[in-house]
């Protein structure tokens, strides 16, 4: 179970070991058992006491800080590493070798290959723009090979040329998901914070609890989310975040076309900025519920295990902490 707290005003402390969580304005109070609980997102406006922050860590739930643009801005983490000193030492020479070429073209080039797949994979409902999936699922893996055939072990020699293929293949990724959806809905493209539209603002937000994920599952792999392959330390920020979360986007972009598809998402689900929109309350509470069973509650068939697509992102960040180890 996660937990979302977005409603301004609420209280969450601890009730005879159990998570209390208080709506003054409603005169609700809801408990949650902590076992039962993987993580809290807490957002602007809530409360929380020093008593509910040491039972997380008791039975080692995440808590999360989403700052205004509902993205990550911090997390209360138990003192302990959880790895060993040599895992990162590893990273950090695999981040100034070859390997770093390596496991940056993997990464990219499967996320290439997911963004093809799941166009191709529209033609099954959408008849009528079946050559025109085709054409631009066959773009993408155009891109893909691009980066593949890149012939250079030094990763700061090649980046500029994977970041320009990988950014076209995103250009023809979401001009296809956009002309899909058309005319109920009219996306110019791709914009970040702000979002210039509900489509991008739902987008975003799903992309924040994916970061959150990610950083998670690194740092219990035992791997250091500030040292990164292509994403540099000069950056300053989470750098192997942002290289290691490529494959599972997918993740949280199908939820959200989904959504869209369906025709689930209103106008009242976004609240007007000066310069843009943002996701509110009621939005959030919608995009989640289906990030949860898409990430969470569905299983599939992964390395001869039935397993959550959440899993599968802890899993590999112990495969890939175990192959740097072994290099």
């Amino acid at each position: 179970m996660q937990i979302h707290l977005n409603t301004y005003g609420l209280y969450l402390h601890v009730k005879d070991e159990m998570f209390e969580i208080k709506n003054s304005a409603k005169n609700e109070i809801n408990h949650l058992a902590a076992h039962k609980i993987k993580a809290i997102y807490l957002h602007k406006g809530m409360s929380i006491s020093t008593d509910a922050l040491l039972l997380a860590l008791k039975h080692n739930v995440d808590i999360v800080m989403m700052n205004w643009d509902d993205k990550p801005a911090g997390r209360f983490w138990h003192c302990k590493l959880g790895s060993t000193t040599k895992i990162r030492k590893k990273q950090l020479e695999a981040s100034l070798n070859h390997q770093a070429t390596f496991y940056t073209k993997e990464w990219i080039t499967r996320k290439l290959d997911n963004q093809s797949e799941f166009i191709k994979s529209l033609k099954k409902h959408r008849q009528s723009q079946t050559d025109y999936l085709s054409v631009q699922g066959g773009r993408i893996i155009d891109f893909k090979q691009k980066i593949i055939d890149l012939n250079n072990d030094n990763i700061d020699e090649i980046a500029p040329q994977i970041r320009a293929y990988e950014g076209n293949a995103g250009r023809v990724y979401f001009e296809t998901l956009f002309a899909t959806l058309k005319p109920y809905y009219d996306f110019k493209g791709r914009s970040y914070r702000p979002a210039l539209d509900s489509y991008n603002a739902f987008l975003n937000y799903a992309y924040a609890i994916l970061y959150s994920k990610v950083e998670k599952s690194l740092i219990l792999a035992g791997l250091d989310p500030f040292v990164g392959f292509l994403h540099r330390d000069d950056y300053n920020y989470k750098s192997l975040v942002y290289d290691y979360i490529e494959p599972y986007r997918i993740y949280a972009e199908i939820p959200v076309f989904r959504l869209y598809s369906a025709k689930k998402i209103r106008i009242d689900h976004v609240d007007s900025m000066s310069n843009g929109v943002r996701i509110n309350a009621e939005g959030k509470t919608l995009l989640v519920e289906k990030l949860n069973k898409y990430m969470i509650e569905e299983k599939i068939r992964y390395k001869n295990r039935n397993t959550s697509r959440e899993n599968i992102i802890q899993l590999d960040a112990h495969i890939l902490a175990q192959q740097l180890l072994e290099s």
